[in-house]
């Protein structure tokens, strides 16, 4: 089903015409008032969530789909990583502002952290775009809002606390896009989030309360551990030394060699031959130019499983070295398959679901990794997979929800829901978002009460899900 949805029978004004896209913005409201997105309510036709998710596992790794579902039953939260198809399906049943953006497509709460720039700057960013898709802007808000409304409800938080959260994520949604409406056009562009505007910022909003300094002590934290977590650090975890030879250990079925993969050599050599002939081509989606790829040289390579909704999905993690052993650099090549969003708004754009990874990720992110490319792969069975190729870990580091105070996930939703506007502002059209939402609260609190219709709703599914597994029409791995 296509996104043909408009604001109104207007023009859509020329990129230039400022008043024009100011007023087509407010006219969006006659079309689809703000407070229409406060409702949920599943419709009688709704999808069996339970078949969404078989149909899923149907193209994934046979073996590691139980995975998967042991990682979504250890709570509504966990369910909810996982269940990006099944909240796109009711999406659009919702109305629609008909403003478009390039959306994250599951940006909930632990799809945003820290990372390092291409500058070498810790940065603040949205960090997972497998789901990326053009759609309407309000889509990756609700997916964001209702995540913290679900973490909120899994850590006991009062109703007060959950709704000051939510509303405080859609405040700062529509605030930061109201800035970056207003601001130089190169501002829009160029505007992103460093550790340093980060501890600035949460010092401008928290008070001189013990509570308070707990949460710049544990940003600093995560901060600190961030700095550590990169190719040396993955290195001496994943890493051991076999007869002289680099080799990735082995830690099934999480971590699996290329080796222990297939029992015929020539499957094995077929597959590294086919990395490294991946490796060449993928340079050429590389930015031009010379590139630090091109010193390092291929190593070993094994099968690693990854997240909560990516598990099953094929993901190698790749060893190469570039001076010699001291100088490692450890690659990631994930399958791309097609966004959950696209079955429901228009096809994708590119004929390679990788690249659809890519230039979505460059276009919202503020600063993306220079070794992000993709490349096309013929693998098991003659079948061709798309794959996007990033690096393992560069300054990762990430907030856990599920274990913030009140006070802390308000200020964290605060500051996802700024750093979704800012990708938003470069990835949509921020005068015509900003002037919808308008400067008054009527689109926060559409999003208060559109949060906890869809929370209720995760649970449901999530009950739907455990009574699954409990009686064996779904098989769950947990623990793992």
């Amino acid at each position: 089903m296509a996104d043909d949805s408009s604001p109104t029978a207007l023009t859509p004004p020329a990129a230039t015409d400022f008043a024009g896209r100011r007023a087509y913005g407010r006219a969006a409201r006659v079309h689809t008032p703000r407070s229409s997105h406060a409702v949920w309510e599943a419709p009688p036709d709704r999808t069996d969530p339970i078949s969404l998710l078989e149909e899923q596992a149907t193209s994934r790794v046979q073996d590691l789909v139980p995975i998967r579902h042991g990682r979504m039953m250890v709570s509504p939260f966990t369910f909810y990583r996982g269940a990006a198809l099944l909240m796109a399906a009711d999406l659009a049943r919702t109305p629609r502002s008909g403003l478009q953006a390039q959306l994250c497509g599951d940006a909930h709460l632990s799809n945003f952290g820290l990372f390092a720039s291409a500058e070498r700057r810790l940065v603040f960013d949205i960090n997972d775009f497998d789901e990326t898709h053009p759609g309407p802007f309000e889509w990756d808000v609700k997916r964001l809002v209702t995540s913290i409304e679900i973490a909120g409800r899994d850590r006991g938080f009062t109703e007060d606390e959950r709704r000051t959260a939510v509303a405080a994520a859609a405040r700062g949604y529509r605030e930061r896009m109201a800035i970056s409406a207003a601001s130089k056009v190169l501002d829009a562009w160029y505007d992103h989030l460093d550790v340093d505007s980060v501890q600035e910022w949460l010092r401008d909003h928290a008070e001189e309360q013990p509570a308070q300094k707990r949460q710049l002590k544990t940003f600093d934290a995560v901060v600190a551990k961030a700095r550590t977590r990169d190719s040396m650090q993955a290195f001496s975890k994943l890493v051991s030394v076999q007869d002289g030879r680099m080799r990735i250990i082995a830690d099934p079925p999480l971590i699996v060699p290329v080796e222990d993969l297939y029992d015929a050599d020539s499957n094995i050599e077929a597959t590294e031959a086919g990395m490294r002939e991946i490796l060449d081509a993928y340079r050429q989606t590389l930015p031009r130019g010379q590139h630090p790829l091109a010193e390092f040289s291929y190593v070993h390579m094994a099968r690693k499983v990854v997240g909560v909704g990516s598990v099953g999905t094929r993901a190698w993690i790749v060893l190469l070295k570039g001076r010699d052993d001291e100088d490692p650099l450890f690659l990631q090549a994930k399958e791309a398959q097609a966004s959950v969003l696209e079955r429901f708004l228009a096809p994708c754009a590119y004929e390679n679901q990788g690249e659809r990874v890519v230039r979505g990720q460059r276009l919202m992110q503020g600063s993306s990794d220079i070794f992000l490319g993709w490349q096309r792969v013929r693998g098991e069975g003659g079948i061709e997979r798309d794959f996007y190729i990033r690096q393992l870990r560069d300054w990762k580091g990430s907030f856990d929800p599920e274990k913030a105070v009140p006070r802390g996930l308000e200020l964290y939703a605060r500051l996802c829901g700024e750093t979704l506007a800012r990708a938003h502002a470069r990835a949509g059209d921020r005068v015509e978002i900003a002037a919808y939402l308008g400067a008054a609260t009527t689109f926060d609190e559409a999003m208060v009460s559109f949060a906890t219709a869809y929370a209720d709703q995760n649970e449901a599914d999530y009950a739907a899900f455990i009574a699954a597994i409990d009686s064996g029409r779904l098989a769950a791995e947990p623990g793992l």
